[in-house]
C-alpha cells in the first residue's frame, strides 16, 4: 500500500482551510431575517447571529399587554437564530463532508 503524497495532502489541507474561510465570511455578511406574529414582529441578524435592527409593528404595542410583544420578540430571534444555524450548516455543511474523505480526518 502506498503512502500519501504530504504535498497533495498539505494543498488539500490548504484549500479546505481557503474555502472554510471563505465560507464563514460569506455567512458573517449574509443577514437573515426572523419573524413573529405573521410578521408583526421582525430581527434582522447577520448569519454569525448579530442582531441589526428590530422592527415591530405599532399595532403589537399594547402596554396592557406586555409578555405578548415579549414573545414575540423572542420568537422573531429564535426564527432568526434558527435561519443563521441554517445558513451555517448549509455553507459549512460540504466542507466539513469533504474533510471526511482526507485521511487523519
Amino acid at each position: 500500500m502506498s503512502q500519501p503524497d504530504m504535498n497533495e495532502l498539505l494543498a488539500q489541507a490548504a484549500q479546505m482551510q481557503a474555502d472554510l474561510q471563505k465560507a464563514q465570511d460569506e455567512i458573517l455578511a449574509t443577514t437573515v431575517e426572523g419573524t413573529a406574529g405573521n410578521g408583526l414582529v421582525k430581527v434582522t441578524m447577520t448569519g454569525g447571529a448579530e442582531v441589526k435592527s428590530i422592527e415591530i409593528d405599532p399595532q403589537v404595542v399594547d402596554p396592557e399587554d406586555v409578555e405578548t410583544l415579549q414573545d414575540l420578540v423572542l420568537g422573531a430571534f429564535q426564527d432568526g437564530h434558527q435561519k443563521a444555524g441554517d445558513l451555517a450548516q448549509q455553507k459549512l455543511g460540504p466542507l466539513s463532508q469533504g474533510m471526511q474523505g482526507m485521511p487523519g480526518m
